[in-house]
Parts: C-alpha cells; sequence; structure tokens
C-alpha cells in the first residue's frame, strides 16, 4: 500500500522535471543559435576588416569589371568549407526555431499574402538600369539601386584567390541583411560616416522611389548638399532609420546589382526561411557591351581604341583576360542556373536584354510572373512612356530606351576586329545565349541579317 501510494508523488516529480528540462532545452537552442549567429558575423566581419586594409579608390556609377574565375587553392577551399558549414549551421538553427515555433497559424486563418526577395543580377551596361525600373514603378515594392556599390568602395577586392571568395561572402551577408530591411548594415560601408542614421551619401537614391517618397523624404535642409538626389523633389538627408521602417511597409523588396559574379554564392539566401528569393540573370550581347562601355567608360578603354583605329600596339594580354573572364563567369552562372539544382529550381530565371528591348512590356511580365507578383498599371504606364524615347533623349545613364532602334545600335559602332576579339573571347557565352557570330564586317552591319538567334519564350527554372 506504501508503493502504490509514494507512486503518484514520484510521477509527478518526473513529469515536473520533465517540463523543467523542456524549457531549459528551449532556452539552450536559442543560446546556441546566438552563439552560432554571432561566430558567423565574427567571422564576416574579421573578413570585412581584412580586405579594409588597402582599400583604393574605385571609378563611379556601374563601372566596375570581373575578375577572371577565382583560383583554387589551399585558402580557397578553407573558406569555402567554413562558409559552407555555416551555411548549415544557420539553416538547422531556423529548421529547429520553426518547429519550436509551430501552430503559430491556427486552423482556419488565411495565411498572409507572400513577401517576395527579387535579386536583379547582371554586369556594367547590359540595360539593368532599365530593366530595374519595371521593379522600382511598382507602389508595393521597396527597390534599391546598387546598394554594393559602397561595400566595393570600402572593400578592397584583389584578383582570385581567397580574398574574392571573402569579398563575396561580405557581399552576400550586406544582400541578406538587406532583404530582411536591415539598412543599418549599409552604414558601416558608407562614407562618411552618417551621423545618428543620417547621411547625404547614399549612391544613386534618386534611382529609388521608396528612398524619395514620404515619410522617407524629410524636408530639405539649407547648406546641405545631396550629390545623388531625389529627382523630382527636394529632401533632406536619408534617414536610415526611416528607410527601414518603409522597406518592412512594403510588400516585396528588390535590389539591382552588377556586382555579384557568381551565383552559387547566393545559396544560403534561397535557403533562408526567412526569404522567398527570386533571381533575375540579365545577359547581353558582350559585343553591344563593349561597345558601350567604350563610350560610358572612355578613358579605361583608350588602348582598345588606339588599337583599333592604328592597329600599332597590340592588345595587353590581361585587358582580353579580364573580358574572357567576365564572359566565362556570367556563363558558368547562367549554365548552373539553367541545370536546376534543387536549391534554386523555381527561383532563376535568364533574360536576354535584346528580348527586353524588342518587347517590353510582354518581358516584364513575364519577370513579374517568375516572381509571383502582381504588376500594377503605372509599371505599365512607365514601359509605354519611356520605350519610345526620343533618338536624342537617352543619356549613357538613362532609363529611356527606344525599343525598337536601340539593341542593335552598337553595330555600326564597333570596329569589326573589335568585335572579332570578343568574339573569340566569348564564343561560348554567346553560343549559349543565343548570340550569332559575325564573319565579316558586311555581316556584323547588315540590319536584314540578324545576330540574334531566337531563344525560348523565358529561361526560366
Amino acid at each position: 500500500m506504501e508503493r502504490r501510494s509514494a507512486l503518484p508523488q514520484d510521477l509527478r516529480e518526473v513529469l515536473h522535471c520533465l517540463k523543467m528540462r523542456s524549457k531549459y532545452a528551449v532556452l539552450l537552442v536559442f543560446v546556441v543559435g546566438l552563439v552560432i549567429i554571432e561566430k558567423e558575423n565574427n567571422f564576416i566581419s574579421r573578413v570585412s576588416d581584412k580586405l579594409k586594409q588597402s582599400p583604393q579608390a574605385l571609378p563611379e556609377a556601374n563601372d566596375t569589371e570581373a575578375s577572371p574565375t577565382p583560383a583554387e587553392n589551399g585558402s580557397l577551399a578553407s573558406l569555402r568549407q567554413l562558409d559552407a558549414a555555416f551555411s548549415q549551421l544557420r539553416t538547422r538553427l531556423h529548421n529547429v526555431t520553426l518547429q519550436l515555433a509551430g501552430g503559430l497559424v491556427t486552423a482556419g486563418t488565411a495565411p498572409p499574402e507572400p513577401r517576395r526577395h527579387v535579386l536583379l543580377m547582371a554586369t556594367t551596361r547590359t540595360g539593368s538600369s532599365f530593366v530595374g525600373e519595371f521593379f522600382n514603378q511598382q507602389g508595393n515594392i521597396f527597390y534599391l539601386f546598387e546598394p554594393l556599390w559602397h561595400i566595393e568602395r570600402t572593400v578592397t577586392f584583389e584578383p582570385g584567390g581567397a580574398n574574392a571568395v571573402g569579398s563575396a561572402l561580405v557581399y552576400r551577408h550586406v544582400l541578406q541583411q538587406l532583404f530582411l530591411c536591415d539598412l543599418y548594415t549599409l552604414e558601416s560601408f558608407i562614407s562618411p560616416a552618417p551621423e545618428e542614421h543620417l547621411t547625404p551619401f547614399m549612391f544613386r537614391r534618386g534611382s529609388s522611389r521608396s528612398l524619395c517618397e514620404e515619410p522617407v523624404c524629410t524636408p530639405a535642409l539649407k547648406k546641405v548638399f545631396e550629390k545623388y538626389h531625389c529627382k523630382n523633389r527636394r529632401c533632406g538627408p536619408l534617414n536610415v532609420t526611416l528607410a527601414a521602417e518603409a522597406c518592412r511597409r512594403k510588400q516585396h523588396v528588390a535590389l539591382k546589382t552588377v556586382r555579384i559574379r557568381q551565383l552559387e554564392f547566393l545559396q544560403p539566401l534561397a535557403e533562408d526561411p526567412r526569404l522567398d528569393l527570386r533571381v533575375i540573370q540579365l545577359v547581353r550581347d558582350p559585343r553591344a557591351v563593349l561597345a558601350s562601355r567604350m563610350v560610358a567608360f572612355s578613358g579605361k578603354y583608350e588602348s582598345w581604341k588606339k588599337w583599333a583605329a592604328e592597329g600599332a600596339a597590340p592588345l595587353q594580354e590581361d585587358e582580353v583576360q579580364r573580358l574572357r573572364g567576365n564572359c566565362e563567369s556570367i556563363r558558368l552562372s547562367a549554365e548552373l542556373g539553367l541545370r536546376r539544382p534543387g536549391w534554386l529550381r523555381g527561383r532563376y530565371m535568364l533574360v536576354r536584354y535584346e528580348d527586353v528591348a524588342r518587347a517590353p512590356l510582354r518581358k516584364a511580365e513575364e519577370m513579374y510572373r517568375f516572381a509571383g507578383i502582381r504588376p500594377t498599371p503605372q509599371v505599365e504606364e512607365w514601359i509605354r512612356a519611356n520605350t519610345q524615347a526620343p533618338r536624342d533623349g537617352s543619356g549613357i545613364y538613362s532609363t529611356q530606351k527606344n525599343s525598337s532602334e536601340q539593341f542593335e545600335k552598337w553595330r555600326f559602332s564597333i570596329p569589326f576586329k573589335l568585335a572579332q576579339v570578343v568574339q573569340d573571347a566569348c564564343a561560348p557565352a554567346m553560343r549559349l545565349f543565343g548570340y550569332k557570330l559575325a564573319g565579316s564586317p558586311e555581316e556584323l552591319t547588315n540590319r536584314s541579317l540578324s545576330l540574334l538567334e531566337e531563344g525560348p519564350p523565358s529561361w526560366v527554372t
């Protein structure tokens, strides 16, 4: 009888002990999670600080040339292993957190509309500013134009090896925080540093409607000059706190960048349960890209122009190698996306600028459908108003394009011998994207001969 009467008390003690352990286990999981996140942040900070030791001035705007594919070495392999390990730990932490927090959506409650995170991934002079406007004009999208420009200006980049990989990790970390509306992460890279979260030095602020509308647009201040000011109204210095709040209020987030080279580095973002990533890779005929860069960045291509005109001194091999490396990085990323790996399935779309130029409204609809966002009438109105620009109305950074004429204009501005150099260096990428090689000067300048193969309606994977 004594043993029977004692048994219920023992059970109560065991149950109480299990409850206490469960509570401490949940607390322990979150503590471990915080430690893991802190370690990863410290790692990325150390990489960033290491790269910052010898900052160098870089050209403004989108003047970024790709380096050849990073060489495989011991440091590179170690960084990739650490990167993969951190990604796995973060994913496991989020899975545990979601399991512990399960049941938040009760039965019969409609889930909220999905929040999309769109990344427009391109290189310089591919029409990315123009295509980015398709998302900038959408009222419920928080759009940022080249936010990674500040990181490039601050962090030192050297071609190849572990340094290039470390730079890519910093880029990715900043992208992740921006998609989560943590705009404070940019303050570490803006120069001069913001004071009390206020800065007049946000790059190309006027190219983001979300940063130029109320309440982010505060009253202008006297004697405060903002180099990249808003286009249609005067605003005070950018208040980063108000911008972050505006980002959180918008339904979706879209970022445009020419500073992400390797698609594989985006895998942790695609697997982050807090994000619903959609990557749109924009490509353009590399001959057209070179012709455009020779106008926009004339000083950097003096040797090319001199060689094309006089043919005296041969082109420097490192310049040709840089061109080849740029084409190869674009091709490798596209091939990865088109292979449809599990982590990228349904999250990648390849778009040719030439197809956008010929049918901008149709391609915009395809991109919005891929992103899972319903476009507003304002997007269509902007496209119709800005794809029939006058012949002389387009500057080198203009988003106004006469689409019916623009995409083949380069054929009459680039010498055939330069086109041959591009074709030799970029032939694999050109074949993948459906750009025909010109065999003679006549083929290059003959409008009746198309240099564009008809691709599928859209490369969506």
